[in-house]
């Protein structure tokens, strides 16, 4: 299942080549994924934007020879260099939802607590 298709990632952002389409299609499905583990209730049209934010984002990235994961790289001309830095966590080239993205979704970091022993040692009825 996705959310947007290929003219609504070119939309606002530039033509696709044909391979970058496919690519497109298949990103879209796994930012689907994603969404749906995070926020599976949210609005459609939500969806969409944050799925199209998303692959662009990576398309963005895509094309500029740096391999996808890494976090930091250096290029040298001459006598021929190239240093890639390899990490986790959030990366060119991959797929996540940004803080703006989370906040569409209706998700993101809140800040509180709830015990589930609360429940079984208060009667609801009295502390409502």
């Amino acid at each position: 299942m996705k959310y947007a298709n290929y003219e609504d990632v070119e939309s606002g952002f530039r033509t696709l080549t044909s391979e970058e389409r496919d690519s497109c299609e298949a990103l879209l499905e796994e930012a689907a994924v994603i969404i749906d583990t995070y926020a599976s209730g949210a609005e459609a049209d939500r969806k969409k934007v944050v799925s199209c934010r998303m692959v662009q984002r990576v398309l963005s990235t895509s094309s500029a020879s740096v391999p996808m994961g890494a976090t930091q790289g250096t290029t040298t001309a001459g006598p021929y260099s190239q240093t890639w830095t390899l990490g986790t966590g959030l990366a060119m080239g991959q797929l996540y939802l940004s803080k703006t993205e989370k906040a569409l979704l209706g998700i993101g970091n809140r800040i509180g607590t709830h015990s589930p022993l609360e429940d079984m040692t208060c009667d609801s009825e009295v502390w409502a």
